[in-house]
């Protein structure tokens, strides 16, 4: 019997936000770590009950600190100088994001690591904004870890082939790390296993 008792435990919430940015960054630290910004946003919402993603939302962003892409970046993410100058600004990203994001009410996000909650918070206060998203953060990759009883964090590529899957898409895109975040949630919260190595 699959009823929402048994899957859900209390105070579990109905969704979860699954989101992964991408950034302007650079090898030879002509791109510091707190100049950093989002150049793309990738989010798949997650309905609690049965893991199936819901709805998605992707955008590029048009940076304003290092505005042209070094070619480390565009190499590392596939993203070219053409996506982010056509793309809107931060703000006018967020003016998208919010309306999509406010259909829900009940969720906590995630991501894989805590540098994605760290990076929209610093985007947020250099352009001066608010944080759109209110609810609480969980760090995917230690809960995949702990379910799993691994002694060590595995990045968001290893996880997968973990889990015996492929991974879909092309990685460090944010919408694909994104929607590769989200089959990896039943092993996250405990209810799948890996299998054995």
């Amino acid at each position: 019997m699959n009823t929402t008792e048994e899957i859900q435990t209390p105070g579990e919430p109905a969704h979860y936000l699954l989101i992964d940015f991408e950034a302007t960054c650079a090898d030879d630290q002509s791109v510091p770590r707190a100049q950093m910004e989002i150049i793309e946003i990738g989010a798949v919402m997650v309905e609690t009950e049965t893991l199936k993603v819901i709805d998605e939302f992707q955008s590029f962003v048009r940076p304003v600190r290092h505005p042209r892409l070094t070619g480390f970046c565009t190499q590392l993410t596939s993203i070219r100088q053409a996506d982010v100058d056509a793309a809107p600004s931060f703000a006018q990203m967020l003016d998208a994001f919010k309306p999509w994001l406010y259909r829900y009410r009940d969720f906590v996000w995630g991501s894989w690591g805590d540098y994605d909650l760290h990076q929209l918070q610093q985007d947020c206060d250099f352009h001066r904004l608010p944080n759109p998203i209110g609810a609480a953060h969980r760090n995917i990759k230690l809960a995949f870890a702990q379910a799993q009883g691994l002694s060590k964090k595995p990045g968001l590529g290893g996880a997968v082939r973990m889990a015996g899957l492929t991974f879909a898409g092309t990685h460090h895109r944010g919408i694909d790390d994104a929607r590769n975040i989200a089959r990896l949630m039943p092993y996250a919260l405990g209810r799948a296993t890996l299998p054995s190595r």
